[in-house]
């Protein structure tokens, strides 16, 4: 019978999005794993097999929280507009940090090469996708925003996230990138 870890598996996915976030996967090793997440290595591969593993879990935790966080956000009482500027300038970091988006991230290190963290990607964007959607949706029924096409408007919403991330990682001006997100709400 094996022995049961000594250590909380939530607290250790939480912390292993940080260290992926932060470093990406390819300048992750199990090492640094091990050391930023206080387990042993014997642990690390005893409770998720593998780096690999251990990534995916994560980013499937990262995308469920996020979905979860935006679908919140953009359903609150109250205009839209506003809204939508902090979940676009929340999921891509601009002005907060320059890490960008993780699921961006890793989609543009890995998706070529590793079909689970391309699905994990299409997952997370089409949950964005459709919170912004829902919200453009309400939106318009109460007049703040202009009568059109919310799931090409969703689809905009999107690609400001993708792209407004990259920049993030890049190292762009955060008051440039907050004039990105401006721009693509007050299209709306």
């Amino acid at each position: 019978m094996g022995r049961h870890p000594k250590f909380d598996h939530a607290a250790v996915l939480d912390n292993a999005i940080g260290v992926f976030w932060r470093q990406g996967y390819a300048g992750t090793s199990p090492q640094l794993l091990v050391e930023e997440l206080g387990i042993g290595k014997g642990s690390l591969y005893n409770s998720f097999d593998s780096k690999h593993n251990l990534f995916t879990l994560a980013l499937r935790g990262y995308c469920t929280t996020r979905v979860q966080d935006l679908t919140a956000r953009l359903g609150a009482p109250g205009p839209v507009r506003p809204g939508l500027r902090a979940a676009l300038a929340e999921l891509t970091g601009a002005g907060r940090h320059s890490r960008g988006c993780l699921m961006v991230n890793a989609v543009t290190e890995l998706a070529r090469e590793d079909a689970s963290v391309a699905e994990l990607g299409r997952t997370l964007f089409a949950g964005l996708e459709e919170a912004f959607r829902e919200a453009v949706e309400r939106g318009q029924r109460s007049g703040e925003l202009e009568p059109g096409d919310p799931s090409a408007a969703a689809g905009a919403l999107l690609t400001t996230v993708i792209g407004v991330s990259v920049l993030s990682r890049a190292g762009a001006d955060p008051a440039g990138l907050n004039q990105l997100i401006d721009t693509a709400v007050d299209r709306l």
